[in-house]
């Protein structure tokens, strides 16, 4: 069967999401990637959605209610609510036989919001084989030391970035993010991960989520979990490691959904700077 690229839907909270699924060519069952985007998704990674698709994988790119056109109104809950009922949507047996999917082979892949989505949905699902966060954002390590000062920054960060999003505000936002505290801290999640590979990749040179405030106290706390780490000398985007970044993660699926074990705090011989 030859490789397409199907519009597809998913129904959360009476709302159509978006999506674009990549599916390569062959009979199947393909293993499958879910892509989420960040705050408000500039960056979007399809070109790792075509460069997994290339080596064997269906990849997944969707928008969240109320970003980019899709109805509802957008919120840090409900996305997180829709990366959970996407990542179950694709594993029904409808929707996998359709469009020749393996639901026993998934991974969630997320960059910055997306990579605080793929650990907190991977850690409430415990079908998900394996997760990959990039530049992921720690919400409870942000709100732990918010002050002031802090806090009306975040709400002009985030006021600009609304123009693709619907139905918020950056006080909204920060309010949210606030009410959640601890109960989005990264590191509590590490438990959950504890028999499951987890890839994280950070920025040296980010300065939306810098390395030093939620990249590297990550991979201490899943020091005891099958982790992969890997840190770069580039921005929040990977701007100038695109290549290198999608050879990782498809390495890195390849072993941890095709059944080479990883060696335990770091597969890839642990943190690696200035790559």
């Amino acid at each position: 069967m030859r490789a397409a690229t199907p519009a597809v839907t998913f129904d959360s909270d009476e709302v159509a999401l978006l999506g674009v699924l990549h599916l390569p060519e062959g009979e199947g069952p393909h293993p499958v990637a879910v892509l989420l985007h960040g705050f408000p998704g500039n960056e979007r990674n399809f070109d790792l959605a075509q460069s997994l698709r290339r080596a064997g994988y269906a990849a997944l790119v969707f928008h969240y209610r109320g970003s980019w056109g899709v109805g509802g109104h957008w919120s840090w809950a409900n996305a997180l609510e829709d990366a959970g009922r996407v990542v179950r949507a694709v594993r029904e047996e409808a929707f996998a036989a359709a469009h020749r999917l393996d639901p026993g082979r998934l991974a969630v892949v997320g960059h910055s919001f997306g990579g605080f989505a793929a650990l907190m949905t991977a850690a409430g699902d415990p079908g998900i084989a394996a997760t990959v966060s990039v530049s992921g954002f720690d919400f409870g390590t942000v709100t732990r030391g918010l002050g002031p000062a802090g806090r009306r920054a975040y709400v002009e960060i985030f006021d600009g970035e609304l123009l693709p999003l619907r139905g918020t505000s950056g006080e909204e936002l920060v309010g949210e993010m606030e009410a959640a505290g601890e109960r989005w801290s990264l590191a509590a999640l590490a438990p959950s991960f504890a028999d499951r590979p987890v890839l994280l990749i950070g920025g040296g040179l980010d300065p939306v989520t810098p390395a030093e405030v939620h990249h590297r106290p990550l991979v201490g706390a899943y020091a005891a979990a099958r982790l992969e780490h890997h840190e770069w000398a580039t921005d929040h985007a990977l701007s100038d490691h695109r290549v290198e970044l999608a050879e990782t993660v498809r390495d890195f699926l390849d072993r941890a959904l095709g059944g080479t074990a990883l060696t335990p705090a770091g597969a890839s011989g642990g943190l690696t700077e200035g790559v």
